[in-house]
């Protein structure tokens, strides 16, 4: 019998074998079908590998648990939306606020055979939306999550190898591409809240549109608020959009512009706008009666807003804050509400979007948030206060409609309102590109200028990110990748501060440089209210190195990490 005769039922099988093994696989088969002698041994060794990943294909399917769909507005179209994720690889769903896309897109491709070959690998922009959505399609599964739905985030891996929906943030999905380019464990891909426009998100329908055509076998479907969808469908060679209703119910958005002076329009623990944020609290509790949402740009404010509702109100309420950096106990107490009293939530932009926060009937939004922006001038990312655009200001006022009629009340004037830019500029736009341009390089995917980006970046933002990249040597001068580039892009972190790292540990010096990079990861921890600046430099004055205020960082954490030993977290 002859070479081709043995191998052609095997390549028939290769269809009903995991997408991590195909490309594999189909290789050897190739190498079998060039070669003009019967190897028959290593078709049979061949055929052993094709049958074991056919079995775990086996199994997989007949994992599947049974599916239900509650009655939302994206399961009217179930059909119409399953038909045209079978008949084209990339699919564009516009759904609004309650439409129920986010916990039913992964179900739909469940039920049509999707998830069994890889991973339904499903992109949330933040982590507490990926616990939370995982937690969500886990219940409605009847399952606990980690067994059919996983999610991983940063620190946190509650997936398994049996797995079929894996939620993550867009950055996890990023970074996986380090190992496996063709990202060989997912058939399905769901990109949700596109519309977000993150830089990671960019990044990851530009790397899509390049992939696509090497992975024929991939599924894409992109997910977007009611914005833009055009544009999406544009970059991936005008695919299908469809569009699903929400389920929303009317808001009223009401007015209350404050005077403030220029120099305090963004901070908002001002007496002024606390006095607001207190009188719109009693609108909404004399209005209706129901959980209030209020929008505020930090945790810093969420404190000093929660500091001035207790005040106000001592025993009225229950006051919950809501933040990225919350544990998972302190996030599951927004989630799932006890009844009772009245609950205030106080959230950063995490609740914009993505999250449903149950039983919200009012939504006081002050207007503000922060947006990551990065300073060509002085070479720094900053993560300023800023107003947000209509489109944000929309999306939060939406919160309020999804269980009953709802109040929005804005704490700036109409006219404010219609002077705001319709949308966010997308992050790639504002932002330092190093980090991408060193991602680029480590895959081989090219200059940055020819990359397929929904919207390219700039000349300047370019050469910018490249001269960073020169200075700290993760790129030599003709642009190509050195040995400490290769090291850097295996780090999440800013390649500058990976870099730190990096002479750390050749200096003997790691652990006090990681906490000093921690620091400088994040919004400086040390808090200097404007109003109380002279006392919040007088207590911190006991942390400050004469030398340097690196070191001043390092002598904070250590006498944090003394007082932890002494302390309740409560306390501390």
């Amino acid at each position: 019998m002859s070479t081709a005769d043995l191998i052609t039922p095997l390549c028939a099988q290769l269809a009903f074998c995991l997408s991590k093994d195909r490309h594999r696989l189909k290789r050897q088969l190739d190498i079998l079908r060039r070669n003009k002698k019967t190897d028959a041994r290593a078709v049979d060794a061949l055929r052993v590998q094709l049958e074991k990943s056919s079995a775990q294909y086996e199994k997989r399917r007949a994992s599947v648990p049974t599916l239900t769909f509650p009655d939302l507005p994206v399961t009217g179209q179930k059909a119409a939306i399953a038909d045209l994720i079978q008949r084209h690889q990339v699919v564009i769903l516009c759904g609004e606020t309650g439409s129920g896309k986010t916990t039913q897109l992964p179900k739909i491709c469940l039920e049509i055979g999707r998830g069994v070959a890889g991973f339904i690998g499903h992109t949330q922009p933040r982590r507490i939306a990926a616990r939370t959505v995982a937690d969500r399609i886990a219940e409605e599964v009847g399952e606990s999550v980690g067994q059919s739905v996983g999610y991983k985030v940063r620190f946190h891996d509650r997936t398994h190898p049996a797995s079929l929906v894996k939620l993550m943030t867009d950055g996890i999905l990023l970074a996986e591409t380090q190992n496996d380019p063709f990202l060989s464990h997912y058939d399905t891909l769901i990109i949700d809240e596109a519309h977000e426009r993150s830089l990671n998100i960019d990044f990851l329908l530009g790397y899509l549109k390049w992939l696509l055509p090497k992975r024929p076998d991939l599924k894409v479907i992109v997910t977007s608020a009611t914005i833009d969808t055009q544009r999406f469908s544009a970059h991936f060679n005008h695919a299908p959009v469809i569009e699903v209703s929400g389920r929303t119910y009317p808001v009223e958005v009401r007015y209350r512009p404050i005077e403030v002076n220029d120099d305090d329009e963004d901070d908002e623990t001002t007496d002024d706008l606390q006095q607001a944020i207190l009188d719109a609290v009693d609108e909404l509790y004399r209005d209706l009666r129901g959980d209030i949402l209020i929008f505020l740009s930090g945790e810093h404010e969420i404190r000093e807003t929660t500091a001035s509702l207790k005040k106000h109100h001592p025993s009225q309420y229950e006051i919950l804050p809501l933040y990225s950096k919350l544990s998972v106990s302190e996030q599951e107490r927004v989630f799932t509400p006890k009844g009772g009293k009245v609950r205030i939530i106080l959230a950063t932009n995490v609740a914009e979007t993505s999250l449903t926060v149950p039983n919200i009937r009012g939504v006081i939004d002050t207007g503000h948030a922060r947006i990551s922006r990065y300073s060509a001038r002085s070479k720094i990312q900053r993560l300023p206060i800023e107003r947000i655009s209509q489109s944000s200001a929309n999306q939060r006022a939406g919160r309020c409609g999804r269980v009953a009629e709802g109040i929005c009340i804005r704490l700036y004037s109409r006219e404010d309102y219609l002077a705001r830019p319709l949308f966010t500029e997308p992050e790639i736009m504002r932002t330092n590109l190093s980090a991408v341009i060193l991602q680029m390089t480590a895959l081989n995917l090219g200059d940055i200028a020819a990359f397929p980006f929904i919207e390219p970046p700039n000349d300047k933002m370019i050469r910018d990110g490249k001269t960073s990249l020169i200075e700290v040597n993760a790129l030599d001068k003709a642009g190509k990748l050195t040995d400490t580039g290769k090291q850097l892009a295996k780090f999440p972190t800013d390649p500058k501060l990976a870099r730190m790292l990096i002479a750390a540990h050749e200096q003997v010096c790691l652990k006090e440089v990681s906490i000093i990079v921690a620091a400088l990861s994040i919004q400086d921890p040390r808090e200097k209210p404007a109003d109380k600046m002279p006392q919040a430099q007088a207590k911190q004055a006991v942390f400050k190195h004469p030398e340097s205020d690196f070191l001043s960082l390092l002598n904070l954490w250590n006498a944090f990490e003394a007082q932890k030993k002494k302390l309740s977290n409560n306390k501390l």
